[in-house]
């Protein structure tokens, strides 16, 4: 008996692999089987758009938030939980975004003015495989 290299095994493996499509490999990705990550210029681009200079609008809260912050928001009506305050700052700053790829998040300093009140600050996250790009917490300073 004269065994072949095309026993049934390999048929079944070689009809597997023409049916099921394998996905084209990631462009230069650092972690291939990973989604893409946001870098910081993207952030960076996504926060002083979603602030904008006296915080954000309707339609970005809804659309570029995560369910988790919005959920914060609703516990807390009182308090604007994206800009860590209760009015509208006469000015916002977006300062340098971290990327911590071991946490799988970007984060920056947010500074609000507030005229002769001064200026406050928080600490702004995204996560860095949020598609689209969200806003995923926000941290009040004391």
């Amino acid at each position: 008996m004269k065994l072949t290299p095309y026993g049934p095994g390999v048929l079944a493996a070689t009809l597997f692999a023409l049916l099921v499509p394998t996905p084209a490999p990631a462009a230069a990705h650092p972690f291939p089987g990973h989604p893409p990550h946001h870098s910081a210029q993207q952030i960076t681009r996504f926060l002083t758009s979603f602030y904008g200079q006296h915080g954000p609008s309707e339609p970005k809260r809804y659309l570029h938030v995560s369910q988790q912050l919005r959920e914060k928001q609703e516990r807390t009506p009182e308090y604007d939980v994206l800009l860590c305050a209760q009015n509208e700052p006469q000015r916002i700053e977006i300062g340098p975004v971290t990327v911590q790829e071991y946490a799988g998040v970007g984060s920056a300093t947010v500074t609000t003015h507030w005229g002769e009140d001064g200026t406050r600050t928080f600490t702004a996250y995204v996560r860095l495989d949020s598609t689209p790009i969200e806003l995923d917490d926000v941290i009040c300073a004391p």
